[in-house]
């Protein structure tokens, strides 16, 4: 699955250690949700999509046009 955690996390200025404890996972979870390693289930995705002050489908598109054909 394809996301754009990394790229938001980045823009906002946040390092994956803070943008972790901000959405409270350990650090390397969301490593691996970055590199695609594991797929962030439905309330991680809304934890970083807020706080990225994004929302989830442009964080996870690819997931979101799955979801949209069931």
């Amino acid at each position: 699955m394809n996301n754009r955690v990394k790229e938001f996390r980045e823009r906002a200025g946040l390092s994956q250690a803070e943008l972790a404890r901000r959405v409270h996972v350990a650090s390397p979870n969301l490593s691996a949700v970055e590199n695609f390693q594991r797929v962030a289930w439905p309330k991680l995705r809304r934890r970083l999509a807020r706080s990225l002050k994004t929302t989830e489908s442009h964080l996870f598109p690819d997931e979101r046009r799955q979801d949209d054909n069931h």
